[in-house]
């Protein structure tokens, strides 16, 4: 019984595991975390200028569309060379 546990189980050796599926998973949840966070943002500044200034609908969408428009240029992913 010993053995066949022994036999199953190959020896573990730092750095030659396949971690592609786990790179993928993080980078997936790196581009979705900042890409939820630009939105909650145009969403929280839409509703305060719009309600909390009390400024109006026309003001609060000409600044979430700016905020928008300036975050998706920072969050872009740059093409590698």
């Amino acid at each position: 019984m010993a053995d066949q546990h022994a036999e199953a189980t190959a020896p573990h050796v730092h750095g030659e595991m396949n971690i592609s599926e786990q790179a993928w998973t993080w980078a997936l949840f790196l581009g979705l975390t900042k890409w939820v966070s630009l939105a909650t943002a145009v969403v929280i500044l839409f509703l305060t200028v719009w309600f909390g200034v009390g400024a109006g609908f026309f003001p609060a969408f000409i600044a979430s569309v700016v905020v928008s428009v300036i975050g998706f240029f920072m969050l872009k992913t740059k093409k590698a060379h």
